[in-house]
């Protein structure tokens, strides 16, 4: 089988940021996968579970509340390695086109006093929340975007040529 595009991303150079992980044509038009990645991948530790699932239901509701975007907004969930979130829109913007509205998403968490959907009628899981844990991270990230808005670096996937051996061994250099 093919390795899929976001298996074949240099894991060991992503730093936090927002990047398109892929861009589909469809009937309607373009849709665009964005990494928002709140973490470093194998250097710091994945985000608490129950505090990304505290984030996955604040952030969506956000996102599909937004005056602006809501009707651009497909999905938002997490990664299975948890260190950061997928977002799923219409369109061709660039992570910079978004950056501010994610911002405002993960700014929006500092005035949530309850976890949007976190009952047993609402949630799968409804007991795994933390909304003090997902504040933080929340407002670790949207500082971190903030500070680091004209870093380039934050809305790119980090350059790296992927050199086979004859063997099929795989060596990357950035």
């Amino acid at each position: 089988m093919d390795l899929i595009p976001s298996f074949s991303v240099d894991h060991t150079a992503i730093i936090p940021g927002i990047f398109v992980s892929r861009q589909d044509e469809h009937e309607g038009g373009v849709i665009t996968t964005y990494d928002v990645r709140l973490t470093r991948p194998n250097r710091e530790p994945a985000v608490d579970v129950a505090a990304m699932h505290s984030l996955e239901h604040i952030i969506a509701t956000c996102l599909r509340n937004d005056p602006e975007w809501k009707d651009e907004i497909i999905y938002w969930g997490p990664m299975g390695c948890l260190t950061g979130f997928y977002l799923i829109m219409k369109g061709s913007r660039s992570p910079r086109e978004i950056s501010g509205l994610l911002q405002r998403a993960f700014r929006s968490t500092e005035d949530t006093a309850t976890v949007p959907g976190a009952t047993a009628e609402n949630c799968g899981n409804y007991n795994m929340h933390n909304l003090e844990m997902a504040k933080w991270y929340a407002s670790r990230f949207a500082d971190y975007l903030a500070e680091n808005a004209g870093n380039d670096l934050i809305y790119e996937y980090p350059k790296a040529q992927r050199l086979v051996t004859d063997d099929g061994q795989m060596f990357y250099d950035s």
